[in-house]
């Protein structure tokens, strides 16, 4: 082989290598941005459930216009611990209620470092009630 066909291989080598170090760089960007919008949907999926139990009378179960002792099983996700925590495939969910407002911390599985944190205050305005904040993204 000439010295010109063993540039043009070498070349060509590392033109894939680059293009395999992208996808991949792609390809991990792309599962943590879904990580993320997973964990936020379960969240809000439990502040839309809280506020039901904020407005249902206490003799249906409800809170009765109050999140003071409201616990993750009345949102819908089993208490695993008895201690207010949910986990599913994405994360681990803590809430936290004191009287009109209540707040969903949820820790992602692969990375505990990434917390997602939706609050909610029954006494803002309803476009102003729920707020989302990321730790760590």
């Amino acid at each position: 082989m000439g010295t010109q066909q063993l540039l043009l291989i070498v070349l060509g080598l590392i033109i894939v290598g680059i293009g395999v170090v992208i996808g991949i760089n792609i390809f991990n960007t792309g599962a943590i941005q879904a990580q993320k919008d997973a964990i936020t949907e379960d969240c809000l999926h439990l502040a839309a459930a809280a506020q039901g139990y904020y407005r249902k009378p206490a003799m249906f179960g409800g809170g009765d216009n109050s999140f003071t002792n409201i616990d993750i099983s009345d949102c819908g996700m089993n208490d695993v611990l008895n201690n207010s925590t949910g986990t599913n495939l994405n994360g681990t969910y803590i809430i936290e209620g004191i009287g009109d407002a209540f707040v969903v911390t949820a820790r992602s599985r692969s990375d505990e470092e990434r917390v997602v944190i939706v609050t909610c205050d029954m006494m803002q305005p309803a476009d102003d009630r729920i707020s989302v904040s990321y730790t760590n993204w």
